[in-house]
């Protein structure tokens, strides 16, 4: 069966891997792809035998406008409401969100940037229906500190807003007035969650079908407020047809593919995680063992140099210290099958030392993680490092060490795709940290994480990080599914201590959080 520890030559106990399953619910969009989500519901549409009705731009636009005016209707009381509508199908949404609240009784106005005769297709379809009058886009509309519906550009706009739109987005932000923004706020690069020039920052934003990439970037978690999903009568079956390859990471995704609990577990089984011991900051070698110990992993070595061995000894009693007494003993360490991942880098010097410890990782072809220092020591030389692969691999860059390895990869491609382009390159999974960390695959595949507090900005939470994606891995779970349930479970542990954190106290929360994860059954009981 799929996980189970089978016996290698050896005797050592191998795994099979277990993989991420995308789940379409946590599916999100790009920009293209939603347009191509939305061409698929416009043609003859058939889902699994079920025969499903085309349904028209006018239709889509009509249901998109109905929803955000019932979210606004459920989030707001009445209250005098300005709808800023642009030129596109954007405001052709606000159109239509002016109606449905004016009939239900809400005073509302309508600006318009550019003229009403000008508008064509779905747009003009919506504006002929409002049979209120609409008025010249100006900060003007806004006297009376209104609330504001903000249909100015959507997921289309690739341009820098300037003129009136940029003069009315900054007096919604100077006045403090809340917004609620139309798929986007005005100005959010949907793919990137960069900001084009202007955008207002929104109280509320409501999307359609699924949330985009940009919505989940901490820029749009800043501006979008809070993030509500309507249903606007896109078939389910439009997510197989547009194949998107990026998720929300939540349990859903990997909490199949976490090792359970058996009767027949012994500490092999669940693997031998190995950290390199750096000589000087040896707090960063101790908390990515402990971690990798809390999260699962049956022993953790820590590698320790000669030098500062005795402070590794004296430290946690569950660690096993194994001293480096010689330039191949970390290799003559690594050679016994049984040791199935690894992490280099925490507190270990950007030092050639670094270098050739994580080389000799990399050469045994079972998973490594490789963070800080690991990836310092190969500043300038890269290509270095990406041609030691030679197995699952893990790299863990904060934004500084991603510079540094991807030179070439600048912030204007968004940090989705700067790490999907830096997992391809280096053959790799790419976990690029922050509050939005994307976790990348070189397939392509990746997912971004939302759950991390502030309170994660704290020295040593990045090795934590590192020990326990190397401790799921070594139980079985695939580099990707293992860094991106590692981050999640990082942020959930983070999220459960409260204010006050430090790192040491991360591996404490692990098992609270695990056991949210667990199967309702009792494994082990079931087993027998």
């Amino acid at each position: 069966m799929d996980g189970e520890p089978e016996r290698a030559a050896g005797g050592a106990m191998r795994t099979v891997a277990r993989d991420l399953v995308a789940d379409d619910d946590l599916a999100l969009l790009t920009c293209a792809e939603m347009q191509g989500a939305e061409r698929y519901a416009m043609r003859l549409t058939g889902a699994r035998g079920d025969r499903q009705s085309a349904v028209s731009g006018s239709e889509l636009m009509e249901a998109a406008g109905a929803g955000i005016a019932r979210v606004v209707g459920e989030r707001f009381v009445p209250q005098p409401t300005v709808v800023l509508c642009g030129p596109g199908n954007n405001g052709g949404d606000g159109f239509v969100v002016a109606r449905h609240l004016a009939a239900a009784g809400w005073p509302v106005r309508v600006g318009l940037l550019g003229e009403r005769s000008k508008l064509t297709g779905d747009a003009m379809w919506a504006a002929i229906l409002w049979d209120g009058p609409v008025e010249p886009l100006s900060a003007g509309l806004l006297e009376g500190h209104p609330l504001v519906i903000d249909a100015l550009f959507g997921a289309g706009l690739k341009r820098l807003i300037d003129g009136p739109a940029a003069e009315v987005i900054d007096a919604v932000n100077t006045q403090g007035l809340a917004c609620v923004g139309v798929d986007l706020p005005s100005g959010l690069d949907g793919d990137t969650g960069r900001t084009l020039g202007h955008a207002p920052r929104c109280t509320l934003t409501v999307t359609f079908f699924r949330p985009k990439p940009g919505h989940l970037s901490v820029n749009g978690r800043l501006l979008c407020g809070e993030l509500r999903v309507v249903d606007i009568g896109i078939p389910r079956a439009a997510l197989a047809a547009v194949r998107p390859r990026q998720w929300r990471n939540e349990p859903a995704l990997w909490r199949a593919a976490l090792r359970q609990p058996s009767l027949a577990d012994h500490k092999y089984a669940r693997g031998h995680v190995v950290v390199a011991g750096g000589e000087t900051m040896t707090g960063a070698a101790r908390l990515a063992a402990l971690a990798a110990r809390r999260i699962g992993a049956g022993l953790v070595t820590i590698a320790a140099p000669a030098a500062t061995a005795a402070v590794y000894q004296a430290a946690e009693a569950g660690n096993i210290v194994a001293v480096l007494d010689g330039p191949n003993a970390f290799r003559q360490l690594l050679a016994d099958p049984r040791r199935n991942a690894f992490v280099v880098g925490p507190g270990a010097g950007a030092t050639p030392g670094t270098r050739r410890l994580t080389t000799d990782a990399l050469a045994t072809g079972r998973t490594s993680v490789l963070d800080a220092d690991a990836l310092s020591a190969f500043a300038g030389e890269p290509q270095a490092l990406f041609e030691a692969i030679k197995g699952p691999t893990v790299l863990t860059p904060h934004e500084g060490e991603f510079a540094r390895l991807f030179p070439d990869l600048g912030a204007d491609l968004g940090k989705l795709e700067r790490a999907r382009q830096a997992a391809r390159q280096a053959r790799a999974v790419v976990l690029l940290k922050g509050a939005d960390t994307v976790v990348a695959a070189p397939d392509g595949r990746a997912v971004i994480n939302a759950n991390a507090p502030a309170s994660l900005a704290t020295a040593g939470a990045g090795d934590v990080l590192a020990g326990m994606v190397a401790g799921l891995a070594a139980q079985g779970m695939t580099a990707f599914a293992a860094a991106a349930a590692a981050v999640w479970m990082h942020g959930a542990a983070a999220e459960r201590f409260g204010v006050g954190l430090i790192a040491e106290d991360l591996p404490a929360q692990l098992p609270a959080v695990m056991a949210r994860l667990a199967p309702a059954r009792d494994t082990a009981v079931a087993d027998r």
